[in-house]
């Protein structure tokens, strides 16, 4: 049998979970910034020993980020929902992962797919429209590649689309089967092969 993405996709309500992100420099910015830039109002605790001058920036803008410049402790996971670390250090890479998994918390380690219960994606936006693409941890050059081709491909009007389909869909009447079928008679046009 081929191998194969066997990774759940799925859309989290940041704002109504707790994230603990362990790590200040380089890596733990750009996990904060995949974090605010996705859902600016999550609430946010960013611990290291040292923390940038670049998060502490960021941070300043958002009263729902939280930074503690510390070394990491178990304890440090109460009352968080996720944890990634991203830390330039495996033994404390480690040491997080391991600690969230006692614990029943889902766990990133920047860099180490083999420890991850998640993955974070390359993602697309335009308006209400987000993809999120995923390459099973193998290559995240390729994904920002998609990504690219995907930003170019689909026009900036695709939000405005998005709010007429909801419209029409509010107005259709009948059971669920049947709205389906009737918004899959109005979009097949976008998909015809000429």
């Amino acid at each position: 049998m081929q191998n194969s993405n066997n990774l759940f996709p799925i859309f989290l309500k940041l704002e109504n979970l707790r994230i603990l992100i362990v790590g200040g420099g380089y890596v733990g910015m750009e996990k904060l910034e995949a974090v605010i830039s996705n859902s600016p109002a999550t609430a946010i605790t960013l611990v290291a020993t040292q923390i940038s001058d670049a998060i502490k920036e960021v941070a300043a803008q958002y009263p729902n980020i939280t930074l503690v410049e510390k070394p990491y402790d178990i304890n440090d996971l109460a009352d968080n929902d996720i944890v990634i670390a991203a830390i330039n250090d495996p033994v404390i890479s480690q040491q997080v992962v391991t600690d969230a998994k006692s614990k029943k918390i889902l766990v990133n380690a920047a860099d180490k797919p083999d420890l991850c219960d998640f993955y974070l994606s390359s993602v697309v936006k335009k308006g209400n429209l987000k993809i999120a693409i995923s390459t099973n941890g193998k290559s995240p050059t390729i994904a920002k590649r998609v990504k690219e081709v995907l930003n170019e491909t689909l026009p900036d009007e695709i939000d405005a689309l998005l709010d007429n389909m909801q419209s029409i869909r509010n107005k259709l009447s009948g059971d669920f089967a049947e709205k389906v079928n009737q918004l899959n008679e109005l979009t097949k046009s976008l998909i015809d092969k000429k």
